[in-house]
């Protein structure tokens, strides 16, 4: 510990000697914060043409606005409260000590609430001394005591073990919740964080930008202004330069109970409004649909991060011990345009990756070899299980023998259990109609229709997360076999609502009929939104990231219900705005998990679904 708190000490006495008079650097973040600040009007003084700035000078811009947090967003809040902390010892310095040239005394720990007691009990006696005049050679020549106290302060506040109990306590609520994994049975159930109310997610993805306008949320400014040029001038657009504003080649209509304005593309879901709960004012990071499609399923849009499936098996496991705890469905034309990294662990054990497979693909390399018979598979498995286990005596506390030891017998198990729950052919024949997977005019309706119902018997059989994928890459040309409009959205759009809009709104059905919806969170949404303009020249909409619809049903949430709205031509959200942050934060919650908490220590960092933003939308839970 000495080792520890020495250089740490001499680190920070010559800090705050040499802070007050250090430049920070011109590209140094805060600069970027300030100026945004002050475009928002809460800093009207702020000037950045005299750049770089003192930190003396910032530490004072930052009390300013520590004194009106409440004008502050929740993110530049908790942004500023980490600036107070890089600046901690301007802060103290102005706090605890007049200097000789006459400057004024500053007091900023005195109404900020997050200062800790640390603090106040190492200067508890300089404090009251305040009147005494210091100058700078005697506050030099005290260095040794003072600053060896504040940075022992710090050290052993960091550690806990200095503070309020109120301090301590909200240190603790705080903790990142890293659960144990025994490689041994990583799918083993483990608890919440709190009482949850949904058990299972099953999520179905309508790959390659699906339109909101066209879809669920209704503008009557854009019927009226149909064939205009959209207000305000040329929008940022991803392909071409965009037309005149376009209403929806559908007619929209009141459903259900609460008089819900659905599209005639989607008649089936439009039936069941009065079961979602709609978000109208969802954002997203980028209008590119690999991206999209990560920041969407995995909080990031950069490859190789962890999704949210991955995330909830490893922090709950599952149920069901003889089936996958997390199954991707993709769609019957191929995978999404991320592929593999909508469902993939990144960097939490490979154990949480999602098992692919859709009902006319099962599962690769799990069927048992022709002239084998059940037999004689089981008895070479129960063999092999035994050699297993008595390898694993040998070496003890190998964790990746226990694991793969483990991933065999869960697939020895799954040789079993998953052509049971993926053969639909014993689903009776209203069930069937109902969902449209005897269509033999629409085949590839037929064949999403079955992906349908292995969805429900997926959760049926309790497997924790269901991602199930309505679009695939491109196949056959741009929007031929997903929801990327751009140059024939009519076209292509007939095509595509029929194939998710019958078999969907079943298996919602199904859920609800079968008591499911108890106990599952049924998520819809897709990468991004489209543009209430149609490209010009084209007949088709651009991608819109700025505003686009996504709806939550079952467990947990209000239905009927709309939170939030884009603006009166659906361009950007404008009431409530929410965050793919905010989105997954949610889910989490109604999973009983808290989104701030849950985290893995990856190469330094602690990682998290939702990084460090995101706030759960409470308006929506019932």
């Amino acid at each position: 510990m000495y080792n520890s708190i020495i250089p740490l000490i001499l680190v920070l006495s010559t800090e705050i000697i040499l802070g007050s008079n250090l430049h920070v650097d011109i590209d140094n973040s805060i600069y970027d914060y300030l100026d945004r600040l002050a475009t928002q009007g809460v800093l009207p003084y702020y000037q950045n043409n005299t750049l770089p700035l003192k930190r003396e000078y910032i530490a004072n811009i930052l009390i300013n606005l520590n004194n009106q947090r409440d004008k502050l967003s929740r993110v530049d809040q908790k942004l500023l409260d980490e600036y107070l902390v890089d600046y901690r010892y301007e802060l103290t310095d102005m706090k605890y000590f007049k200097l000789e040239d006459g400057e004024t005394t500053y007091h900023p720990f005195s109404s900020w609430s997050h200062a800790t007691s640390g603090f106040n009990d190492v200067f508890s006696y300089t404090e009251k001394q305040e009147n005494n005049s210091l100058d700078r050679r005697s506050f030099l020549g005290n260095m040794g005591s003072g600053l060896g106290g504040i940075a022992l302060a710090q050290l052993l506040n960091s550690q806990g073990l200095l503070g309020s109990e109120d301090t301590a306590r909200a240190t603790a609520d705080s903790k990142p919740i890293r659960p144990e994994i025994d490689p041994r049975r990583p799918f083993a159930r483990r608890e919440p964080h709190f009482k949850p109310r949904a058990r299972n997610v099953l999520v179905i993805f309508c790959a390659g930008g699906c339109s909101h306008l066209d879809t669920f949320d209704y503008k009557p400014e854009l019927v009226k202004r149909h064939g205009k040029p959209m207000p305000g001038g040329k929008v940022v657009t991803f392909q071409g330069e965009q037309g005149n504003l376009i209403k929806s080649p559908w007619e929209f209509k009141p459903r259900g109970k609460s008089r819900k304005m659905v599209s005639e593309l989607v008649p089936h879901l439009g039936e069941l409004a009065d079961e979602m709960c709609f978000i109208h004012s969802m954002t997203s990071k980028t209008n590119t649909h690999g991206p999209g499609e990560n920041f969407m399923s995995t909080g990031y849009t950069l490859d190789g991060f962890p999704s949210m499936g991955s995330w909830l098996t490893y922090a709950l496991g599952t149920p069901n011990a003889d089936l996958p705890a997390y199954v991707a469905i993709p769609d019957p034309r191929g995978t999404p345009q991320s592929s593999v990294n909508n469902w993939g662990p990144g960097f939490l054990p490979a154990a949480f990756q999602g098992v692919d497979f859709n009902s006319s693909k099962p599962i690769r390399n799990l069927q048992r070899p022709a002239g084998i018979s059940d037999s004689s598979d089981k008895a070479t498995l129960d063999f092999l299980q035994g050699l297993n286990k008595r390898h694993q005596r040998r070496f003890p506390g190998d964790s990746e023998l226990a694991a793969r030891i483990s991933s065999y017998e869960l697939a020895a198990r799954m040789q079993l259990s998953v052509p049971e729950v993926s053969d639909i052919s014993s689903e009776p024949a209203h069930i069937l109609k109902m969902y449209g997977a005897d269509d033999s005019s629409n085949k590839l309706k037929a064949s999403f229709a079955r992906n349908c119902i292995l969805a429900r018997r997926l959760i049926e059989k309790g497997v924790r997360f269901v991602q199930l994928f309505n679009g695939a890459y491109q196949t056959g040309g741009e929007g031929v076999s997903n929801w990327d409009g751009h140059k024939q959205l009519k076209n292509q759009y007939s095509k595509h609502g029929p194939v998710l809009d019958q078999p969907a709104a079943a298996l919602l059905r199904d859920l609800k009929d079968r008591g499911l919806l108890e106990d599952t969170l049924v998520v819809w949404c897709s990468e991004f939104g489209r543009m209430p303009t149609f490209q010009k020249g084209a007949s088709g909409r651009d991608h819109n990231p700025y505003g686009f619809t996504t709806w939550l049903a079952g467990a947990g949430v209000k239905a009927p219900y709309s939170y939030g709205a884009s603006d009166e031509f659906g361009h950007k959200a404008a009431e409530k705005v929410c965050s793919v942050y905010d989105f997954h934060a949610t889910i989490l919650h109604l999973l009983g998990i808290d989104h701030k908490r849950l985290s893995f220590l990856h190469n330094g960092f602690e990682r998290r679904l939702t990084d460090v933003h995101g706030s759960v939308i409470t308006e929506i839970l019932s």
